[in-house]
């Protein structure tokens, strides 16, 4: 995969389009990921020996720990899942078991290995579902069979060939044949796309209730089992050319791909390139909270150790070994800090980097600079009301200022705070947009006073509202 071969410097260029500042954590994460691609060339033997450097990432909240790994996973395209060690409890307490971060990362996989194999076979898929659409927007005649010549044993068989096609027999005439080929000109074309058509697709499988922890920790998936005893049925749905296009090329996909195949690559994908990010971490040291539920809180380091360490695990897709998983650990560390995790966990995580908090410039760069910044999303979303909205530099230092203050005097929640105040900002603009007549609208600094200024200075409105 060619995303794998990116240098240490191109991955950090493409963090920076998102992320504002961290440069350690960017520059620790990029040359983990570059260790991978270095450990693939190496002798098969050596390989081995080569585990991941996972990283422990410290800084409070909303400065960008979860968005730097996400990002990493996509700029890969590697299986990503993130995970809070608070929704995780010791073997025996009710909960979820930490093994069933590990299958969330297979799902992934396979959804990322699936979405590569169907694109593989499109072409294909497309072709043989313009044909069936054509056949239901011209249907040939139906040819009544006559069975009165046949012997039991020929109509029995005549029967099960029919609903094995599921297609009765018809006559196809000279005429149906142009009005097919024609048919299949336009469609092709897209010329029949909003045209209403009923078609006749396979019912999605309905997810069963949520499996209990033993059949989990098993890899058994009761939607599989009751799927292979209840034989799939057939609904009629009545939408557009378009979207009967997508369905049923769906459906030829699935029929062209081998799902063995795709289970196979998707828990070789997670092993060599699987993304684990454990959030809240700090949240189950013994210290980060001295009451009750202590030993619990060390009961899931321990549990979560072998995962980290490199052990099998059982997915309904097969066993996959988690050695080479990169994971990625962060956490505020307010109340406690990365000692107090026991010894060995502490040692899986050698690498470790402290993110700082966000200042008043930060702001000014994170509203303005990453694509798809927050100032370009609520110009877009304005803009569809055919009101253009101009915001002035001064405006946005000012938001970036309030945003600083809220934060050092309240509670510290980083960049989320400016969600938080252009949405109280804009909360007017956002109401009469579609009734307003005017073209423009410049936020200015005396805009953003006037909305603000006496809330973010009431420590005690300001705790509510921003």
């Amino acid at each position: 995969m060619s995303e794998m071969n990116k240098t240490p410097k191109e991955i950090v260029a493409e963090l920076d389009q998102y992320i504002i500042g961290q440069n350690d954590a960017k520059r620790s994460v990029a040359i983990a990921l570059r260790n991978r691609y270095r450990r693939m060339q190496l002798e098969e033997s050596m390989q081995q020996e080569v585990t991941p450097k996972n990283i422990l990432m410290i800084g409070p909240t909303g400065v960008g720990k979860t968005e730097i790994a996400r990002r990493l996973a996509r700029i890969v395209k590697a299986p990503f899942v993130k995970v809070e060690a608070t929704k995780f409890t010791e073997v025996g307490y009710v909960g979820r078991d930490v093994e069933s971060m590990v299958r969330d990362l297979v799902e992934n996989a396979i959804t990322i290995v699936e979405k590569e194999q169907y694109s593989r076979v499109y072409s294909q898929a497309l072709k043989k579902a313009n044909k069936r659409l054509v056949k239901v927007l011209v249907p040939g005649i139906k040819k009544e069979q006559n069975n009165q010549n046949n012997n039991p044993y020929q109509q029995m068989m005549n029967m099960f060939n029919q609903a094995q096609t599921n297609e009765p027999k018809e006559e196809i005439t000279e005429e149906i044949k142009v009005n097919r080929s024609t048919i299949l000109e336009q469609l092709e074309k897209g010329a029949l796309d909003s045209r209403e058509v009923t078609i006749e697709i396979e019912e999605p499988k309905k997810n069963a209730p949520q499996m209990n922890n033993a059949m989990e920790q098993m890899g058994i998936d009761l939607n599989d089992a009751l799927g292979a005893l209840s034989p799939s049925k057939k609904i009629q749905r009545t939408v557009t050319v378009k979207e009967a296009q997508e369905l049923l090329v769906r459906e030829e996909q699935a029929k062209l791909v081998n799902e063995a195949d795709i289970s196979t690559a998707a828990i070789r994908l997670a092993e060599s390139s699987g993304i684990i990010f454990i959030d809240e971490i700090d949240k189950i040291t013994s210290k980060s909270q001295q009451n009750s539920g202590e030993v619990s809180r060390e009961g899931v380091q321990r549990d979560i150790l072998p995962i980290v360490e490199g052990s099998q695990v059982n997915t309904k897709y097969g066993a996959i070994q988690t050695d080479h998983v990169l994971f990625i650990a962060s956490g505020a560390f307010s109340l406690s800090k990365p000692s107090d995790l026991i010894p060995e966990l502490q040692g899986r995580f050698p690498i470790r980097v402290e993110l700082s908090d966000l200042t008043a410039e930060d702001f000014v760069r994170i509203l303005t600079e990453p694509n798809n910044a927050l100032i370009s999303q609520y110009v877009a979303l304005i803009g569809t009301e055919n009101v253009n909205v101009i915001f002035t530099q001064e405006a946005i230092k000012k938001i970036a200022e309030i945003a600083y203050n809220v934060n050092r005097e309240t509670d510290n929640i980083g960049a989320r705070r400016l969600h938080t105040i252009l949405e109280k900002l804009l909360e007017d603009l956002l109401y009469e947009a579609p009734d307003m007549q005017m073209g423009e609208i410049r936020i200015t600094e005396a805009y953003v006073d006037e909305k603000l200024a006496s809330i973010a200075e009431n420590k005690d409105l300001s705790r509510y509202i921003l």
